[in-house]
C-alpha cells in the first residue's frame, strides 16, 4: 500500500503505531518534510519531525484515533518547511488488531481545483462568488442553493462534487484565509477574529487551531 501511495504526489499516507511513532510513510510525506529517505522518518515521532505547536496539535488528533475515535473529512490547512500553506482534507482511522486498537492510519489529501466540467459548475459558482463576497457575516445554506437554482441537498452533493467541500466548509476555508493573510498585518486577535465572521476571539481562536494547527498568536509568531 505505501507503495501505491507513492505514485501521488497530491496524498500524504502514513501508519503510525500505538506510541505515535511513524510505520509507514509515502514520498510525499517525506518531500514534503524536506527529508531525502523514508528511513528518516520512520521510528520517529509527530513532535520529532514538525514544530511543536504542529507536534502537539497532531499528536492530540492521533490520541482521539488511539482511544477509538475517526477523523473524517477534516478540512486542514498543512504549513510546509518553506512556510506556504496548503488546504486538504484530512482522514485518521483507528487500526485494529484482534479488536484492539494497535496504530493510526491516516491520509490527507489536497485541495484540487474545481472541476468546472461539471454540469452545475456555472450556477455553483454564483453561489462561491457569493460566499467570498459574504464570508464576513452568516450566510445559510439557503441562501446559497437559491443562488445556485438547487435544493439544499442538491447543493451540499454538488459542492462536494465540484470544490470537494462542504458548503460550511467553503465558508471556514474563507474565513481561515482571511486570518491567516490579516495576521501578518497589525490587527488584534479580536478584532481579526470579527472581521472574519466569528462571533468572538474564542470562536476564532478554536477554529483557527482546529484547522490550521496552533492559535492566532502562535501563528503570527511565525511571521515576526
Amino acid at each position: 500500500m505505501q507503495t501505491l501511495f507513492d505514485a501521488l504526489p497530491d496524498v500524504v499516507f502514513f501508519v503510525k503505531d500505538r506510541t505515535g511513532r511513524y510505520t509507514h510513510a509515502n514520498l510525499t510525506l517525506v518531500r514534503r518534510l524536506r527529508l531525502k529517505r523514508r528511513e528518516e522518518v520512520i521510528g520517529r515521532s509527530v513532535a520529532e519531525l514538525f514544530p511543536s505547536t504542529l507536534g502537539s496539535s497532531y499528536a492530540a488528533q492521533d490520541r482521539r484515533v488511539l482511544a477509538g475515535e475517526t477523523i473524517a473529512n477534516q478540512l486542514e490547512v498543512h504549513l510546509l518547511p518553506n512556510r506556504a500553506s496548503g488546504w486538504c482534507i484530512t482522514c485518521k482511522y483507528p487500526q485494529r488488531q484482534r479488536g484492539e486498537v494497535c496504530g493510526v492510519l491516516g491520509i490527507s489529501r489536497d485541495l484540487r481545483h474545481p472541476d468546472g466540467r461539471h454540469p452545475t459548475y456555472p450556477r455553483l459558482v454564483r453561489a462561491m462568488e457569493y460566499l467570498q463576497e459574504h464570508y464576513a457575516r452568516s450566510v445559510r445554506v439557503s441562501e446559497l442553493a437559491a443562488l445556485a437554482e438547487v435544493s439544499v441537498a442538491q447543493l451540499e452533493r454538488h459542492f462536494r462534487n465540484v470544490f470537494q467541500l462542504t458548503p460550511q466548509q467553503a465558508l471556514t476555508k474563507l474565513r481561515i484565509d482571511a486570518g491567516m493573510r490579516l495576521l501578518r498585518g497589525a490587527g488584534s486577535v479580536a478584532e481579526i477574529g470579527l472581521a472574519c465572521g466569528f462571533t468572538d476571539q474564542s470562536a476564532f481562536a478554536r477554529q483557527f487551531k482546529a484547522t490550521v494547527g496552533m492559535t492566532p498568536r502562535e501563528f503570527r509568531s511565525l511571521r515576526d
